[in-house]
């Protein structure tokens, strides 16, 4: 067809993710609708030690893609050492892999 009509255009992209990425471990809940919910983390700190945060206040998600890649972006609240911190935490889908990216 002519001037591309009938083809599919490609998805958004949001670009890269700004910032630093901490790999972690996520305990999270698959609901039967199909969305994620994080219940727990776990991040090794700067000496090593393996940090358990389970207060995650969840502001908003947001399915993304960066670099092509799908994944959904939580914005949230961490109870972190006695602190509460802003973070985004990314699960990207098709890799099973979550990172917490602090502001």
């Amino acid at each position: 067809m002519a001037f591309g009509a009938g083809t599919n255009p490609p998805e958004a992209d949001a670009g890269n993710v700004r910032g630093g990425q901490e790999k972690i471990a996520c305990a999270c809940w698959f609901t039967s609708t199909g969305r994620v919910m994080p219940l727990m983390l776990k991040i090794q700190d700067e000496d090593g030690q393996i940090r358990t945060i389970r207060e995650i206040a969840v502001h908003s998600q947001q399915k993304k893609r960066y670099a092509g890649i799908p994944s959904i972006e939580y914005d949230c609240t961490l109870a972190l050492c006695g602190q509460r911190v802003r973070a985004r935490l990314i699960y990207y889908q098709s890799e099973n892999r979550w990172v917490l990216n602090f502001r």
